[in-house]
This record gives C-alpha cells, structure tokens and sequence, in this order.
C-alpha cells in the first residue's frame, strides 16, 4: 500500500513556481496559501476545468477548503469560473485565469515605468568622472560609509559639484563640505540651492551696509 502512495506522488510531475510571479508575490493582495493555489492553477493552464476532487487530491486539501481558496481568489478578482462549451458542446464550469495575468502584466510595467523615471546613477563612476581618475579602494570605503550612514547619492553628488568646481579632486575636500552641510541640516539639492541663495542674500545686505558706512565727504576733503 505505501509503495503504491509512493509511486502515485512520483507520478505527478513537477510544480513550477515563474520567478517573476515569485518576486512580484508581495504586491498580491493574497495569502501565502492562497498564492500557492493560484500558482497551482497556472501549472494546469490558462482555463482549468473546475475540478475541486482533482484539486484536493493533487494538493492533499480537505475539499472543503479548496472550495474556500477558489472562493477567496474570485473575490479578489484573480479567476473567474465561467461557464464554457467544451470541444463536444457540452457546458463545462471553468476557472479562467486571465484576470490573474492582467494583474501580473500591470505590476511589471509599474515596474518597468518605475525603472524609467529613476535611472539608477552609479555614484561611485560619477566620483570617479568628476575626479578625472580611479578611485582607490579606500575611497571606495569611505563612499560607501557615506552610504551606509543615510548620506543620500543626491547629497554626495552635489557635494562632488561644489569639490570640482572649485578645481579640488580628493574626497577629503568633499567629506568636509558633506559635515558642514550635516551641522545645517542639509540632505538634499534643493537644501543646498536655499543655503547657496541665503549666503548669497547676506553677503549682498553685508555689502550695502559697508557702502552706507563709508564716508563719502571725508574721502573727498583727502
């Protein structure tokens, strides 16, 4: 009898999980179980016949709760059980999965938009373009502590602007202008640009007041 059970489950071939649906599995409003069910369906076809015995042997599941997965994933709008005519003109139910694959084709180009609209920049090139040169492997490290710390690449980029501008190419001229701007709280572009426009501002009122200063009627009698 267990050898009959054994060669009986060896018989049943293989159960294929697509990496992409298993990466994409957490933006499925599904259980662990019921994603595992769905997965089953895809390993018999884009239409299923709507066989709840056969479910419940192949997945060893108590019939009733097959009935409660099928249930759950039509609810939530990954099947329908349509009525269909087979290829003799009889009425058949079948579970039919283009609901599911509709979903699917909507997060990968979700995805792929994402991808699109924030390039990946590599920072470590970008340093290294600025710099006109390679970087050594301590700097290496010293940018990925950057990292490491919450310095955003948006921040260390800007502050590789200020470094090339004013015609330095070392990362230790670019670690102070990163603890400076740390100490005024500034984490992005758009903080640099205020700090940038408020310095400008001041030094502008600093110069007026030392022209009001000035003795023009001294300079003058001289």
């Amino acid at each position: 009898m267990k050898s009959s059970k054994l060669i009986g489950l060896l018989k049943k071939g293989n159960f294929v999980v697509p990496l992409y649906l298993f990466q994409l599995r957490e933006k499925f409003s599904l259980s662990l179980e019921e994603f595992i069910f769905l997965i089953y369906l895809t390993n018999l076809g884009d239409k299923v016949i709507f066989n709840p015995e056969r479910f419940s042997d192949d997945l060893s599941l108590p019939l009733e709760q097959v009935m409660v997965y099928v249930d759950s994933i039509s609810e939530k709008g990954y099947v329908s059980v349509d009525v269909i005519k087979n290829e003799k003109g009889i009425m058949e139910e079948y579970i039919v999965l283009d609901l599911f694959y509709e979903k699917v084709s909507s997060l990968v180009l979700d995805d792929f938009s994402e991808e699109e609209e924030t390039p990946d920049v590599n920072v470590f090139s970008q340093i290294e373009e600025g710099f006109g040169r390679t970087l050594t492997s301590i700097e290496y490290e010293i940018i990925k502590s950057w990292l490491e710390s919450g310095v955003s690449e948006e921040l260390i980029l800007a502050a590789l602007k200020e470094t090339v501008f004013n015609g330095v190419n070392n990362l230790r001229y670019m670690d102070k202008i990163l603890y400076e701007w740390g100490k005024k709280g500034i984490k992005t572009q758009a903080d640099v640009d205020k700090n940038q426009q408020k310095f400008r501002e001041e030094k502008k009122e600093s110069t007026k007041l030392e022209l009001f200063d000035f003795n023009w009627l001294e300079d003058e009698d001289e």
